[in-house]
């Protein structure tokens, strides 16, 4: 991973040498603002506060891990062109830490995990929990938003999968709204009125994801990792725990033991994997237990980005827990 920064690094740098002189400058400047989103949900956000005035660039692929991820010299150009980065943060894109630092020094690059107005929930531990237990505030999974804990500014071992409630995906969109205000005003205004669509887009969506999952309300369930805790909240949901603890660490024998037993002891009906994993670990973990496998993606891997993308990623996560859980 240090090899590929260095070369992407290695390779702005030339391309800069290369591109100077003040034409390219001016040419720039009469272009839409060149803006950088880490992973396709917060991709898709911002291209819709964008829409009419550019595209943001999107940095990890479909499919890519944002643990794991070796930045590409065209990733680490457009990190240097930059007027505004968006990314989730240290928690989620581990790969992006160092280069923000190295290569977007102009840019405007806003942490979403420390976004103004955004919902966040503590990291859980061991991989296994009760599905039917309150949060610590007392606040089933769907309780109306101002139930929900007020932001204590502590936002250090939060869970960083915060796009997967809509009222975060409606913080993020403001706070795009307003940051690329900042680093393009003649725009602001445009910026302004696709917040607002975008804002009632997401209204709608929350709506229909209720109606949808309402019948599927706490039953019980394995994920892969435990990355969808928001929207376990928001609709209700009764997830019991997680085939692995650490997304990048194949189980070992004694933690898909334990898995299996608690699929046992909370009649769990499905086990979801995600595309970037081995389904064989699944397999194993099922055997005898008479759960389904399933399907969950929470980044989107088989998706076109665009504004549209984050909507189709809801609606689906929704439609396969549907599906699975609904099942005979």
């Amino acid at each position: 991973m240090r090899l590929a920064f260095a070369f992407a690094l290695a390779a702005v740098l030339a391309w800069a040498l290369a591109l100077g002189g003040t034409a390219g400058s001016k040419a720039r400047a009469a272009e839409a603002p060149v803006v950088v989103a880490s992973i396709l949900p917060v991709h898709s956000l911002v291209a819709g506060v964008m829409d009419g005035v550019g595209t943001p660039h999107l940095l990890l692929p479909g499919g890519a891990s944002p643990h794991a991820y070796a930045l590409r010299p065209s990733d680490a150009r457009r990190l240097a062109e930059a007027r505004a980065v968006f990314w989730v943060g240290e928690a989620l894109e581990t790969f992006l830490e160092r280069p923000l630092a190295a290569l977007a020094g102009k840019a405007r690059v806003v942490e979403l995990l420390e976004a103004k107005g955004l919902f966040r929930l503590p990291l859980r531990s061991g991989g296994v929990w009760d599905s039917h237990a309150e949060d610590s505030d007392g606040r089933k999974g769907n309780e109306p938003d101002d139930h929900r804990p007020k932001d204590d500014h502590h936002h250090k071992g939060a869970d960083a999968h915060v796009w997967l409630d809509p009222a975060n995906a409606r913080a993020i969109v403001a706070v795009a709204a307003a940051a690329l205000a900042e680093v393009d005003p003649p725009n602001a205004a445009r910026y302004a009125a696709n917040a607002e669509a975008m804002d009632a887009r997401l209204r709608s969506l929350d709506t229909r994801l209720k109606n949808i999952l309402q019948p599927v309300e706490n039953k019980p369930y394995i994920v892969f990792h435990d990355a969808y805790q928001y929207l376990e909240r928001r609709y209700g949901l009764g997830a019991a725990g997680a085939v692995t603890v650490s997304p990048g660490r194949s189980p070992g024998a004694r933690r898909l033991i334990e898995v299996r037993t608690r699929i046992r002891a909370a009649k769990a009906a499905c086990v979801f994997i995600e595309p970037q994993f081995e389904p064989r670990i699944a397999e194993t973990v099922v055997e005898g237990t008479g759960a389904r496998i399933a399907v969950l993606d929470p980044l989107g891997a088989a998706l076109a980005p665009g504004k549209d993308a984050y909507f189709a990623l809801m609606d689906g996560l929704a439609s396969a827990l549907v599906r699975c859980l609904a099942g005979p």
